[in-house]
């Protein structure tokens, strides 16, 4: 399916509108807040997963909540939620259905960037933030391009700025208003942001996603074509900066959140298919499964799986609070800051590592339990029980396990923080020699 600009009917809200006014700036506030809207999406998420229908009107009714204004500092007129009870909420959605919560990750990312950003900049995307506005993501490109560059490129012309180029993984933008585009800086070396309005002009986004999970994502190709960019939707980005830094880290929060929503939807549905199950099978003890201790047992470990993934999710969120605490107190959060950042944001990133290395296999193992706990019939295709395990997997597979224990082990023996280059691409056939005195961490898809 493609979805092209003239296609598409953006919901770009007016000045006028404030989505967020009036929201708790606590998990509990915000659960009772969002609790009904997200019972709703859950309802409604194994059709749409058997129908692969983008949920379109879903993703509207949590704009229009305020879902999207949540971390927007107080001083700027937001809630202010901290990442801690953002994460807990959002771990909440992702087991209602764990493609909405993903397809979010972009735009909490924008938002957790402005922070970081000039006031100037804060002043024209806050408002628009705290209006309903929403940012999707067109980062990675599919091939072609060297590990560390761009092919992607924004150039500044007669008329102004423009960007041309062609991305993957390109996801929620097709739910968004804008979407914040990497490229190269007239063709060299580094990286900027361009902010590009998704009914722009020379602008296409295609629901092309193949794979077999998170297929509701609006994960896609992305295509500009001389796109025109203000002044304004220009942004800097300096490697190693608090910004790069606490955003890396929040991308892949965002991801582990998801994960630990799918266990959380594995263990519900284990609970609800068990209780309601009458037959058994004639090699086991002739009990109904409700009151089998083999199908209790089976069914607490998924439980044991599921809560220790959302307790490591929950443990890093802490230590991104903590993190950006410490930048404001040392001023590290502001764009002319050059000194050494506090301890507490490499440790923020260091904390999702750990949780990186567990999260998915813990997600993972919850999903494949369920199957434990039912027999054959749970493999019928209009139950999706599989849609768990599809998505925990596709999920799992935008960070390597592997990669990130290995940035571990070095940080622990070496005492090396992860290093983050500006673009996934191609390896150097010469990379092998360089690998052993300067480890680099591409950032994930």
């Amino acid at each position: 399916m493609s979805r092209t600009t003239a296609e598409r009917t953006p919901t770009r809200p007016g000045a006028g509108t404030h989505p967020a006014a009036g929201l708790p700036g606590d998990y509990a506030g915000l659960k009772e807040h969002f609790g009904p809207l997200f019972a709703g999406i859950a309802a409604g998420a194994l059709d749409r997963d058997l129908r692969r229908a983008l949920p379109h009107e879903e993703v509207a009714l949590l704009d229009r909540a305020g879902f999207g204004a949540l971390r927007v500092p107080a001083a700027h007129g937001g809630p202010e939620v901290s990442v801690e009870d953002f994460t807990r909420l959002l771990v909440d959605l992702a087991e209602a259905d764990s493609n909405i919560a993903h397809l979010y990750r972009s735009h909490a990312g924008f938002v957790e960037s402005l922070r970081f950003l000039p006031r100037e900049l804060q002043d024209v995307w806050y408002p628009r933030v705290l209006a309903g506005a929403t940012v999707g993501n067109a980062s990675t490109e599919k091939g072609g391009n060297a590990l560390g560059t761009l092919n992607t490129v924004l150039r500044r012309t007669a008329e102004g700025w423009e960007i041309t180029g062609r991305k993957f993984y390109a996801t929620g933008s097709i739910f968004c208003d804008y979407t914040r585009v990497s490229a190269a800086l007239d063709g060299r070396d580094g990286r900027r942001f361009a902010v590009v309005a998704t009914d722009a002009q020379g602008v296409t986004l295609e629901d092309d996603w193949d794979g077999f999970g998170q297929k509701l994502t609006g994960t896609g190709t992305a295509v500009f074509d001389r796109v025109r960019v203000p002044d304004d939707a220009v942004l800097d980005r300096t490697a190693g900066s608090a910004e790069a830094v606490h955003e890396a880290a929040f991308f892949q929060l965002v991801l582990l959140a998801v994960l630990a929503g799918i266990a959380r939807a594995a263990r519900r549905d284990a609970v609800e298919t068990i209780a309601a199950r009458r037959r058994t099978f004639n090699t086991g003890l002739g009990l109904p499964f409700r009151e089998d201790p083999l199908i209790q047992e089976a069914t607490g470990r998924i439980s044991a799986k599921a809560f220790t993934a959302e307790a490591a999710v929950l443990h890093a969120a802490r230590a991104l609070d903590a993190g950006i605490a410490a930048a404001v107190a040392t001023g590290a959060d502001r764009p002319e800051f050059t000194g050494t950042l506090p301890a507490a944001l490499p440790e923020s990133e260091i904390a999702v590592e750990h949780a990186q290395v567990t999260v998915p296999e813990l997600a993972l193992g919850a999903a494949q339990d369920l199957f434990l706990t039912v027999g054959a019939s749970a493999t019928s295709t209009a139950k999706g029980l599989d849609r768990h395990w599809r998505n925990a997997q596709t999920v799992a597979t935008h960070n390597p396990i592997a990669f990130r224990a290995r940035a571990l082990g070095d940080y622990l023996i070496n005492g090396t923080l992860p290093e983050g280059l500006n673009a996934i691409g191609d390896a150097r056939a010469d990379a092998r020699a360089d690998a052993t005195t300067t480890p680099v961490r591409a950032p994930g898809a």
